[in-house]
């Protein structure tokens, strides 16, 4: 773990003191050495499932995919917002850079955490460094109300949280992970308890975020610049799926009966979110809802609790971080150059960038689980899981299915092709930078299905 932290910790010093003409380039370097380095995790030595160097830091089939995605994307996020944010004044770009590069580390101490209320603080945590991001360099006017939004609905979603921690550490006398699932289970008999059920699950379900909590996810996904929405798209909407992960193992005897509202809200979000993604004109916003809809199905994996659903759901989690990231780089990247998110306005862009085309192309294949990608490998797990659970589950899960192929296909078709409008002819050609980035993108989501037990968690 300390072979991540430490260079993770040593890009502040490089961030801070490299001169101004080498700054992109040096922490792009060192962010790259650093995802590098972080492949090591995926090597497997240990039998009894945790790899731990001292008692607070541990990684373990579930958090290890997780932070190998979390270490994969800085180098991504400052290779995104090298081009916008470049023009401002150097200590901004050096904030700018320090903020990415701390949610880097607060991701990795919240994942790797093995004690609870370690992990909560963390998670925490990383909302500071995204409002700063969100507030200060977002696009449009609205920004605010979408940090107002983002910061509330968090919070209150995770103070029931603290509180339902305290509890359980009161009762059980630990909160480590690594002995909890030990401890004697707890009689959850009153409604105190099911109370507690519920606190210990809102944060994260308002993180990933459930159908009827997910307000805050479009503005602040359409507010944001690139690398927050990447951030936010990739990793952070992940903290939701891993926390409700770990708490699952000791909510046990109550969660059989409680989860059923849940599951019909994850479930109907799958199918709302889909229709709406039908009807909207702005990219950003349908790429947001996208990321919604597809967080429903993890939702209903985890909250029935087998390991098929489990696996599905990480493996979920994984393609979605990486495609959708990558979907929010292309919305940027056409945004950049025609200063328009509303879809309609930049028709055909296929005769002017066809090799960017290519990869519009890919990244709505993958988005709507064309097989073989791990995207489709993950959505039959999870589907076929609920069927088992029960049967009339496979009209939602299938109709959420179709509407997905629908609006991937309806955002290429709308971005891509039709006739080119006079406006956009003169418009500037694509970097290799931006060819590169999606290569970084895209390349690990095809590469991962020639070796699928690295995301698998536990249950191989």
């Amino acid at each position: 773990m300390l072979k991540i932290l430490i260079p993770t910790v040593m890009l502040f010093p490089t961030i801070w003191l490299t001169p101004s003409k080498w700054l992109w380039s040096t922490t792009t370097a060192h962010g790259l050495f650093i995802a590098l380095i972080s492949l090591t995790w995926l090597k497997w030595t240990s039998e009894v499932g945790w790899t731990a160097s001292n008692h607070y830091l541990a990684t373990d089939p579930l958090s290890t995919p997780l932070l190998v995605l979390t270490c994969w994307l800085l180098p991504l996020m400052i290779l995104a917002s090298q081009n916008h944010i470049t023009p401002e004044p150097i200590m901004r770009q050096r904030l700018y850079i320090s903020l990415l590069a701390s949610l880097q580390t607060f991701l990795i101490l919240a994942f790797g955490a093995t004690e609870i209320i370690m992990f909560y603080v963390m998670f925490e945590a990383t909302l500071i460094p995204t409002l700063i991001i969100i507030t200060r360099w977002g696009n449009q006017t609205e920004r605010l109300n979408a940090g107002t939004y983002f910061l509330f609905y968090t919070l209150a979603g995770s103070l029931p949280l603290l509180v339902a921690l305290l509890l359980l550490q009161q009762s059980t006398g630990t909160l480590s992970l690594l002995i909890i699932h030990y401890s004697q289970p707890m009689a959850l008999t009153s409604w105190g308890h099911k109370i507690w059920w519920a606190g210990c699950l809102m944060a994260f379900l308002v993180k990933m975020p459930l159908y009827g909590v997910h307000l805050w996810l479009p503005k602040a996904h359409v507010e944001a610049p690139v690398a927050g929405s990447m951030v936010l798209a990739a990793v952070l909407l992940k903290l939701g799926g891993y926390g409700m992960m770990r708490m699952m193992v000791m909510l046990d005897p109550l969660s059989k009966e409680l989860a059923y509202p849940f599951l019909i809200l994850a479930l109907w979000g799958v199918i709302m979110t889909g229709s709406i993604c039908l009807r909207q004109t702005d990219l950003k916003s349908l790429i947001a809802y996208s990321s919604v809809s597809h967080m429903g199905l993890v939702a209903g994996g985890i909250l029935i609790q087998t390991p098929w659903g489990f696996t599905g759901a990480i493996i979920l989690m994984i393609a979605h971080g990486l495609v959708s990231s990558a979907l929010f780089c292309l919305a940027n990247t056409t945004y950049e150059r025609t200063h328009s998110r509303t879809m309609i306005l930049a028709r055909g862009l296929q005769m002017i960038f066809p090799l960017t085309a290519v990869w519009w192309f890919i990244a709505n294949l993958a988005n709507l689980a064309l097989p073989p990608l791990p995207n489709l490998m993950g959505e039959i797990m999870i589907i076929s899981s609920l069927f088992n659970w029960s049967p009339l589950t496979i009209i939602i899960t299938g109709m959420g299915t179709l509407i997905t192929a629908g609006y991937s296909l309806y955002l290429f078709l709308m971005s891509q092709r039709g006739p080119t409008p006079n406006h956009i002819m003169g418009l500037p050609a694509f970097h290799t930078r931006e060819h590169l980035l999606m290569t970084l993108h895209l390349l690990p989501v095809l590469l991962l299905v020639t070796k699928p037990e690295i995301m698998w968690g536990w249950c191989y």
